[in-house]
């Protein structure tokens, strides 16, 4: 097996990125790919990016779905991606919320945006580089978990995601010069 390489990464949330915001997605049933998700995805990993998702999951202490469920839909949702030649290299989500009313999920947590423990976690399980890292997310607490780990932030609002990150990587490679 070979080392992983340093490389940059892309932080993207799911819900309201990858795809529709439509409140609590726990099941395949409920999921609508953004347009122009797997191009995206794909596009990042030919300019050489790691792809992450990161995600707070607060309906897990909802009780509305269970950390089972979400990881299902991952699985699910990396295979689709997979059969499309796009790949999401690793995954975090934060099933915590302080209002829970699953007792075993409910407080605060480090992981739940805008704290930045899930990049911060997966920069320290990869190799990063930073320099050339960015977040992609749809709300103020995506730009903030990406302020806090000491990297930019791109708030995208539903539309063609390819075309979003055709424009991030454009601005990334004039500001890296």
């Amino acid at each position: 097996m070979t080392a992983r390489q340093p490389r940059p990464a892309a932080f993207l949330d799911r819900d309201g990125v990858i795809n529709y915001n439509d409140h609590y997605v726990g099941s395949r049933e409920r999921f609508r790919w953004m347009p122009g998700a797997a191009s995206a995805i794909r596009r990042l990993n030919e300019a050489g990016y790691y792809v992450f998702v990161i995600s707070n999951q607060s309906g897990v202490a909802r009780g509305m779905f269970t950390e089972h469920d979400v990881r299902a839909l991952h699985s699910w949702m990396c295979d689709e991606l997979l059969r499309q030649e796009a790949r999401i290299d690793d995954l975090r989500f934060c099933p915590y919320h302080p209002d829970g009313v699953v007792e075993a999920y409910r407080r605060h947590s480090e992981h739940r945006k805008p704290q930045p423990g899930m990049i911060l976690d997966l920069m320290a399980h990869w190799p990063v580089l930073r320099e050339r890292s960015f977040v992609i997310g749809d709300s103020d607490s995506d730009i903030e978990a990406a302020t806090a780990a000491g990297l930019p932030g791109h708030l995208f609002a539903p539309g063609d995601l390819d075309e979003f990150v055709a424009k991030v990587l454009a601005s990334s490679a004039v500001a890296q010069g």
